[in-house]
C-alpha cells in the first residue's frame, strides 16, 4: 500500500470525508486528524475488514498556533465539536504539547506527532481543495507494514507503549500486526 493508496482510500469513504471537511470549518492553521482516523482505517485495509466507521474512539484534530496557546480552549472546543457528526473530538494545539514531553518548542504540527508513542500513530491527513493529503514524520512504512513499533523519541516508554498495545487490544483487532522494539 502507498501514500496514494492511502490518500484514494480516504477519499472513498464518505463517513472520513465528512469529519475532515468538519475539521476544515474551523479554519485552524497546520490542521491534520491523525492516530486512529487513519492508522485504524489503513490496518482494517489490510485485513479485509470493512466497517461503515473508522474503529477509533475520537477523532485526534491536531494544529498549531502559537497565537492561541489554550489548552481550556481546546478541551472546550473538543466538547463543542463533540456533537458534530456524533462524534468525540480530542482537539489540541501542538504549540503548547512540547511542555507534557520537557521539550524544546515545536514548529508545527507534524513535529508534535512525531512524538506520538507508536510510528503508526504518526500518520495523520488533512485536506487541500477538498482532497487528502498524507502527512507522516516517520513515514508510511510501519503503517503499511503493519509493524507497532515506538516512536524514535518514546522508546524509553516502553511501559506505555505495551500498555497501549494491551488496552486497545490491537494484536486481537488486527491479528497479522507484529510488534517490533529495535
Amino acid at each position: 500500500m502507498s501514500e496514494q493508496d492511502i490518500t484514494d482510500l480516504v477519499r472513498s469513504d464518505n463517513w472520513m470525508m465528512a469529519v475532515l471537511q468538519a475539521a476544515d470549518t474551523l479554519d485552524f492553521p497546520d490542521w491534520m486528524i491523525g492516530a486512529g482516523f487513519i492508522r485504524n482505517k489503513v490496518w482494517d485495509s489490510l485485513h479485509n475488514i470493512k466497517r461503515r466507521v473508522a474503529d477509533t474512539s475520537d477523532i485526534d484534530l491536531i494544529y498549531f498556533d502559537l497565537n492561541n496557546v489554550s489548552e481550556d480552549a481546546d478541551r472546550n472546543l473538543s466538547i463543542k465539536m463533540g456533537g458534530k457528526l456524533g462524534l468525540q473530538w480530542e482537539i489540541v494545539n501542538q504549540a503548547y504539547t512540547h511542555k507534557w514531553h520537557g521539550h524544546n518548542q515545536y514548529t508545527h504540527t507534524a513535529e508534535g506527532m512525531s512524538h506520538w508513542v507508536e510510528t503508526a500513530t504518526c500518520v495523520a491527513v488533512t485536506i487541500k481543495d477538498n482532497n487528502p493529503v498524507i502527512i507522516a514524520p516517520h513515514g508510511i512504512d510501519d503503517l503499511v507494514n503493519l509493524i507497532v513499533r515506538p516512536s524514535p523519541s518514546r522508546t524509553q516508554d516502553l511501559g506505555l507503549f505495551k500498555q497501549r498495545i494491551q488496552s486497545k487490544e490491537w494484536l486481537k483487532k488486527w491479528p497479522r500486526l507484529r510488534v517490533i522494539i529495535d
